[in-house]
């Protein structure tokens, strides 16, 4: 029996999908830290982490797998997911990057799907932008406590799927000029912000559930847009309106000679420190998004 049997209803060939497949993480903290243990609970094979910090006394709160000891040791991130990932899948692909997620563009071009957990607009618009350039699904998660005019507080959150040539983060008003202005004008005044380790698991098994649906698509005709606003207070998820309003719409913000690599092809890429496999007859199983893509190329072509 494998480890993975109560979940092949993903499946026939969801093991060997799951194992073949790489995700990016970028932001290791609570958010990604969840993502990452979840993937590997689920076989998720290749993995290209980055993040910049180490662990602090302060993340303790939230960062999955990130002890005391670590603390006392100055352990970076990235460390603490590469060995919980490899407590659950020993022989996973990890290309773990102890930096900005720029210094790891060679390799995050390579994943099936990247999800960011980063705390500003500016890094999610910027993620987003890379993603669909190189064609690749992105998922953003993300949380905030806001402060109820002296009445308690509202934890709140989002997920977001912007998949190439669907609805963007600007199309659906989650990113603005305003938003982001603003935020360059708080930027080095705004402090720590508030989090929680409940929120975080939330929002995050909710991406990792779209993530494997974009790999395995267990159920037919999924939704090519997904923006779901998290409300902490109430224990809710659910579909934003915009996601209706959006139905059909076509992105302006990503045209086509800014979308896309015409010179990227998966099929002849490898994660650099794969080995690589020995000649076969028989092809690698490759996800169900990447197959949907590829015929949409076909088409066009």
């Amino acid at each position: 029996m494998s480890r993975l049997d109560r979940q092949s209803f993903l499946g026939p060939q969801s093991d060997a999908i799951l194992e073949a497949s790489t995700i990016g993480i970028v932001g290791l903290g609570g958010g990604g830290s969840h993502v990452g243990q979840q993937a590997a609970h689920m076989g998720i094979g290749g993995f290209v982490i980055a993040d910049p910090d180490l662990i602090e006394d302060t993340n303790t709160n939230r960062l999955i797998g990130g002890t005391l000891a670590d603390v006392a040791t100055d352990v970076p991130k990235v460390a603490i997911a590469e060995r919980l990932i490899r407590g659950l899948q020993p022989a996973a692909r990890i290309v773990s990057v102890q930096a900005d997620w720029r210094a790891a563009v060679d390799d995050l071009k390579l994943c099936d799907v990247i999800v960011g957990a980063v705390d500003s607009f500016k890094e999610r618009e910027q993620l987003e932008r890379f993603a669909r350039r190189h064609l690749i699904p992105y998922i953003d998660i993300g949380m905030d406590v806001h402060e109820l005019g002296g009445k308690g507080f509202l934890v709140s959150g989002q997920v977001i799927l912007s998949m190439p040539g669907a609805p963007c983060m600007r199309c659906c008003g989650f990113i603005t000029d305003e938003r982001l202005a603003q935020e360059a004008k708080l930027y080095g005044a705004a402090g720590s912000r508030p989090q929680v380790v409940w929120s975080n698991g939330v929002l995050a098994s909710t991406a990792v559930g779209l993530l494997t649906q974009l790999l395995t698509a267990w159920y037919p005709n999924p939704p090519s847009f997904v923006f779901l606003d998290y409300d902490g207070n109430r224990g809710t998820i659910n579909r934003n309106q915009r996601m209706d309003h959006l139905k059909n719409h076509v992105c302006s913000h990503h045209p086509p000679d800014e979308t896309g690599d015409p010179m990227f092809d998966i099929r002849t890429q490898a994660l650099r420190p794969r080995p690589k496999p020995a000649p076969t007859s028989a092809a690698p199983p490759v996800s169900w998004w990447r197959r949907m893509w590829n015929r949409l190329r076909r088409r066009a072509g």
